[in-house]
């Protein structure tokens, strides 16, 4: 049900720490201290442990090695950011300030609001931000360091690419899973008729609400969100930002207690109840109901694309022509019904990248094969909505080791990273040795990934 844009990481150069005064104490007694210098950039015992902190939040198990990969980490990060104060490099505050914000509100989601936040990390959240304010400025100024290293790498020729590829052992280039070339055409079914249904019933709903019944009840009963119906229809405290902006932008200005009207989403349609407000965040119950496809309507669609096959099959028809003509899909339909990867424009997918109804069909298939009209999903909700469609095999490629004829673009981008990831390195080993560098005793004998950093 929630959106899912989520802010990324990167895992080099971001550090979500906090940086409190010297001398500053931890429950428990810690006192906190500088340990580490790298030229004018400190390391303090605080920000190695509100890291560990927010590891452990996700999950992380700690020991002592975790703390000495994350002053590794920061130890990198701060050779950057001290070479980026040495260009004179800019602040992208555009960038900062929304790293900033969906970070926070990653956090506050995941701790249950404003006040849990505050209670883990001992602070107001207006001190927080002050200092991850400036933790994602040094962010920016690292990220464009490494994107300042990175492009002075010159490009690969494909002889560089081929070179690289002979001196690869075999057993570290990566294994391609079996592939699949597809051709399709797509009918979606009519959905007037199946959305008037549904909010006929979510109308009737919400007056046995206003009559006195649960809406709890009501959202166990009925909806077909099965992870918060088990709960009731309840979401859990959560920021407006995480979940699709109508249901956000129509929840946050419920009262408590008060009920929605109907809200559409990606994801269908729904009931919303609000149980507290915190900020821009929320704890709802809500109940969903998905337009289903009337029979009358399946049967439309699968003796169409049948009669397509039909064709299709006798040579009276060309799969692209019948594509072009028929298909709904307007990612495909153009290109004669040949599908291609939205990310990568690939036209090859794995089976992992497939559709599970089509994977299941074409995996009995053989190249050129054609399938029979079936049921299937598209991608636009979260479970996505029903469609129909038939398949064309078009190729298969084997499992195989990655070699340079058939998956070219896969090592000349294994070679160009590496190269890059060289460059890197490179300019970590010459700033270790022309940086005043002081690890504390705390540390020393960390078995850290690069030698140079005890001197």
């Amino acid at each position: 049900m929630r959106n899912k844009r989520l802010f990324g990481i990167n895992a080099l150069v971001f550090l979500l720490m906090t940086i409190p005064s010297f001398g500053q104490k931890y429950p428990g007694g810690l006192v906190d201290k500088v340990v580490a210098l790298v030229g004018n950039e400190m390391i303090q015992l605080s920000s190695i442990e509100e890291d560990v902190q927010m590891r452990m939040m996700q999950g992380v198990i700690t020991d002592k090695n975790l703390r000495c990969e994350i002053l590794e980490n920061m130890l990198v990060s701060k050779l950057m950011l001290t070479q980026a104060r040495l260009d004179s490099l800019v602040v992208n505050e555009e960038y900062v300030e929304l790293e900033l914000e969906g970070r926070l509100q990653d956090i506050k989601t995941r701790l249950g609001g404003e006040k849990a936040t505050e209670e883990y990390f001992h602070k107001p959240i207006f001190k927080l931000k002050q200092e991850w304010r400036e933790l994602f400025r040094e962010q920016s100024l690292t990220r464009d360091m490494q994107s300042t290293i990175t492009q002075e790498v010159p490009p690969l020729t494909p002889k560089d690419v081929e070179r690289f590829y002979k001196k690869t052992p075999k057993d570290s280039l990566p294994i391609i899973p079996i592939q699949y070339k597809l051709s399709q055409i797509v009918l979606y079914p009519p959905k007037e008729d199946a959305i008037l249904l549904v909010k006929e019933r979510l109308l009737e709903f919400r007056e046995r609400i206003m009559d006195g019944a649960r809406f709890s009840t009501l959202a166990s009963m009925y909806s077909q969100d099965p992870y918060s119906a088990r709960r009731g229809g309840e979401l859990g405290m959560a920021s407006k930002q995480m979940y699709w902006p109508a249901f956000g932008d129509a929840a946050i200005v419920l009262k408590e207690g008060q009920v929605s009207q109907i809200v559409e989403t990606p994801d269908g349609f729904h009931l919303i109840q609000m149980i507290e407000k915190e900020g821009d965040m929320f704890n709802a119950r809500h109940i969903l109901l998905k337009p289903e496809v009337l029979s009358t309507d399946r049967v439309k669609c699968l003796n169409e694309l049948d009669s397509l096959t039909t064709l299709i099959k006798a040579d009276s028809l060309s799969f692209e022509i019948a594509a072009m003509k028929h298909s709904e899909d307007p990612s495909s339909r153009l290109n004669g019904g040949r599908m291609s990867d939205e990310d990568t424009g690939s036209m090859f997918f794995e089976k992992d990248q497939l559709n599970t109804n089509d994977y299941n069909v074409l995996r009995n298939m053989k190249e050129g094969d054609i399938s029979s009209a079936f049921e299937s999903r598209d991608t636009e909700g979260r479970e996505g909505n029903v469609i129909y469609k038939i398949i064309r095999l078009d190729k298969i490629i084997p499992a195989h080791t990655a070699d340079l004829k058939e998956d070219y673009s896969l090592i000349q981008n294994m070679a160009a990273n590496t190269q890059m990831m060289q460059a890197i390195e490179d300019f970590i080993k010459e700033k270790q040795e022309t940086t005043y560098i002081r690890i504390d005793p705390l540390f020393r004998d960390c078995a850290f990934q690069r030698d140079g950093w005890i001197k």
